[in-house]
């Protein structure tokens, strides 16, 4: 009776799953961008929301759930570079022994020839690696059905403040 069932279904799942192809073919775009986390100051755009008990006493910050609507910039200078959008989203550091956070941020593009699109970014980010890679995992606009990977790499942390500057390359299939 299940076999019955599956030649029933055949038809319409062959007719819902549209072809690789119908959209004139895949894409690949690259992107290199400057991502600014200000968590200093009279206007952050990394706000802590959460934390556990033990996060005070970690030399790690394990346990820290961070929001963020951070700059997105052509450059790496924050007041100089032209802007293209905003990173939204949230960090935690997940980490226990070593500095490590678990991203899930949206890329909002809000100039240029991306105008409108996002790319949506998921991984682990292990903060004092020279690089660092995150997928990939979907976007809207443009970027509908994205996938890929993003590399980050530390431009300035300014150990103080917790202030960062991260240069991101962008690969997307789409």
């Amino acid at each position: 009776m299940a076999a019955a069932a599956l030649l029933l279904l055949l038809p319409i799942i062959m007719v819902a799953v549209p072809a690789a192809s119908a959209g004139g073919g895949e894409k690949s775009t690259h992107i290199k961008l400057y991502w600014h986390d200000v968590v200093s100051g009279p206007s952050p755009t990394a706000v802590p929301v959460a934390r556990a008990p033990a996060t005070n006493a970690s030399r790690t910050g394990f346990g820290a759930v961070v929001v963020i609507d951070d700059p997105l910039t052509q450059g790496p200078d924050r007041k100089t570079s032209k802007p293209l959008g905003r990173a939204q989203g949230t960090y935690i550091a997940a980490g226990k022994d070593e500095v490590s956070l678990a991203m899930n941020m949206n890329f909002v593009f809000q100039a240029g020839r991306y105008n409108g699109s996002t790319v949506a970014i998921m991984g682990r980010n292990a903060v004092f690696d020279a690089v660092r890679e995150m997928a990939i995992v979907g976007g809207t606009g443009v970027f509908r059905m994205a996938r890929g990977y993003a590399q980050a790499r530390t431009h300035t942390l300014d150990l103080k403040t917790g202030d960062a500057t991260v240069e991101y390359n962008l690969y997307i299939k789409h």
